[in-house]
This record gives structure tokens, C-alpha cells and sequence, in this order.
């Protein structure tokens, strides 16, 4: 699990949808979300971006922080 940089749009409702986030100092488009599930470390979240790589992403409300928890298969991989 590593500390990411995320833009996000919270409603009044309390929900969260990211919009992008910084990984190996790119630059990564949320396409769509997915599955989201809320754990006692914060709110995870499914998203997949616009090279059609999944990641989960974890908002720890007790931090107020953004994790990146896991990566998908690289689709470009060879």
C-alpha cells in the first residue's frame, strides 16, 4: 500500500468519486469506477483508467489520506 496523490469529487451525500491520480509520476484519467466497499482502514474503491488498467484505490477517512492498494494486469504487458 503506497501514499497517492488523487483529485476527487465528494458530494454532499459523502460520496466519493475519483476523478485522477499520480503513480510513478504519471498522470492517471479515472475512466470509470467500479465496485467500492467501506473497511475499517477508510473506503475502497475499483477504478479503471483510460489504458484500460484496473487499480484499487483506498481513501482512509481517519487520515484523510489516498492509497494505492493494488494494480490489475498491465493490459500493454507483454
Amino acid at each position: 500500500m503506497q501514499p497517492v496523490e488523487v483529485t476527487a469529487v465528494f458530494t454532499p451525500e459523502g460520496k466519493i468519486t475519483p476523478l485522477k491520480f499520480r503513480w510513478h509520476a504519471r498522470l492517471h484519467q479515472v475512466e470509470s469506477t467500479g465496485r467500492r466497499w467501506q473497511e475499517a482502514d477508510g473506503c475502497h474503491i475499483l477504478v479503471m483508467t483510460g489504458s484500460g488498467q484496473m487499480f484499487e484505490l483506498l481513501f482512509s477517512t481517519s487520515e484523510g489520506r489516498w492509497y494505492l492498494v493494488r494494480t490489475g494486469p498491465d493490459p500493454w504487458a507483454v
